[in-house]
């Protein structure tokens, strides 16, 4: 019986194998569309697809990280300006993608653009301090994504939303969690609803390692934490920050600075015959995040903090 389920399970696996890596025909005349291309995955991502023959539309916040992406790829590649919290933007670049494309459709969009800080403690943030995050990693993936899906839903083509291992699992404070679980919770539902019409929808969750977040964890921190009032700082107390620190820089030494893991499953989910749902980049996502995140709840919680730092007034 073992023998049997073994080969059953090896087939399933050769299968899968072979199937993911069917690739789409005609890729150099797809447009892909990629929010966030000033710097990190995206510009990575615009950077490898350009490279792979398609023809990329980058967004950059940016004129400077626009002028810069043109010169590092070849003259397919094609630059806006886009901020993503504004639907005038938005709406913008939604008409030059489509004098672009002219009437071919688009065939990928990528929302990648994204923010990680303020990260911290909720008790330590405003409500402006969620805000800031939610506006650029949920709300304008969303504005992004309603304004060019009728592109998409032409050309039969592919979204992918760059959603997080947190968006599974929130190891911390703040508006990054959140936005990723909401990212989450869109793409489900878009994916559902766009079957009928043969576009797919794929989620791609990066682990901590590489979300690009720990970069600026420790300097943002410093400044949540100068600005709280004196009897929060008296409650959680100078050497509780002084440790929570110490943690971060150490998450930021451990940070892996591959992010092709993240940028090849994009690709993949832009390429391949057959794109899976959802891509978990990096190890961490896969060994940890993800599984942890199936635990019952107790379990879970005792996991992620048996060694947490205590606060100066805890009980």
């Amino acid at each position: 019986m073992w023998l049997y389920l073994a080969a059953l399970l090896g087939f399933y696996f050769l299968r899968r194998w072979y199937r993911e890596r069917q690739t789409v025909e005609n890729l150099r005349e797809k447009y892909v569309f990629i929010t966030g291309c000033d710097s990190g995955f995206g510009n990575k991502l615009a950077r490898q697809l350009d490279a792979r023959g398609l023809r990329v539309l980058a967004a950059c916040l940016t004129q400077k990280g626009a002028e810069q992406l043109e010169k590092a790829t070849s003259e397919r590649l094609k630059t806006t300006i886009l901020d993503v919290t504004s639907t005038e933007n938005v709406a913008a670049a939604t008409e030059w993608t489509k004098s672009c494309i002219g009437n071919k459709g688009l065939w990928g969009l990528i929302n990648n653009a994204g923010i990680g800080v303020p990260i911290s403690l909720n008790e330590w943030l405003t409500k402006d301090d969620f805000a800031k995050v939610i506006n650029v990693n949920l709300l304008g993936l969303i504005d992004v994504t309603l304004h060019l899906l009728p592109l998409v839903r032409q050309a039969r083509g592919r979204v992918v939303n760059v959603a997080s291992a947190m968006g599974r699992l929130a190891m911390f404070g703040g508006g990054y969690c959140p936005a990723k679980y909401g990212v989450e919770a869109f793409s489900d539902s878009l994916r559902r609803e766009l079957l009928p019409f043969g576009v797919q929808v794929s989620i791609v969750e990066p682990g901590c390692f590489n979300t690009l977040i720990v970069q600026k964890v420790a300097e943002d921190f410093n400044t949540v934490w100068n600005r709280l009032p004196s009897d929060i700082r008296e409650t959680y107390g100078q050497q509780y920050f002084d440790d929570v620190l110490k943690m971060s820089k150490k998450l930021i030494n451990r940070a892996s600075k591959d992010v092709h893991l993240v940028t090849d499953c994009i690709e993949h989910a832009l390429t391949s015959c057959y794109p899976r749902t959802r891509y978990s980049a990096g190890w961490d996502a896969k060994l940890f995040y993800i599984p942890v995140s199936y635990l019952p709840t107790a379990v879970a919680d005792y996991v992620l903090t048996r060694s947490r730092i205590k606060p100066a007034q805890a009980v």
